[in-house]
């Protein structure tokens, strides 16, 4: 098997949510080809707990993380930038289009209204889609050119 060593940086706007599970997920299942960073272009300052917790619930601890700005990574190539909010993907910085940059949106379920139970609702449903959507892209885009895994 070959190995991998890619940088990818999930951005958005509070890296509160979306971005912190992206890299979660990431980190979790891909880590033999990926090193997942997190970053948003306004930082909220936290991780929302409820993010957390649903992360808690699958197995993927990101409790450890913080909300930062892309600038702390400076310093750091990503081969790819995966923008996860409409409005990061018209912000990113322009150093960080040195790799290649997708957008794959998510909704923010920081944003969900009601209930305890109405809005882990809406932060299983905002995980499971970045698990369905994201890796999967991942997955391929590290594929060698040879199709093997």
């Amino acid at each position: 098997m070959e190995s991998y060593d890619m940088n990818v940086l999930f951005l958005c706007t509070g890296n509160s949510c979306r971005s912190q599970m992206a890299e979660g997920l990431t980190n979790h299942f891909l880590g033999d080809r990926y090193r997942a960073y997190s970053a948003g272009t306004a930082p909220s300052g936290y991780v929302h707990p409820l993010a957390i917790r649903v992360m808690r619930e699958i197995g993927v601890d990101i409790s450890g993380g913080f909300s930062k700005r892309p600038e702390v990574y400076r310093d750091l190539r990503f081969d790819l930038v995966v923008t996860v909010c409409d409005d990061a993907a018209a912000t990113c910085p322009l150093w960080l289009r040195e790799g290649e940059v997708v957008h794959i949106g998510f909704d923010d379920p920081a944003r969900a209204a009601g209930n305890e139970a109405e809005r882990l609702a809406a932060f299983r449903r905002v995980r499971d889609d970045i698990r369905q959507r994201a890796l999967p892209f991942l997955r391929a885009y590290a594929r060698p050119a040879t199709g093997e895994l």
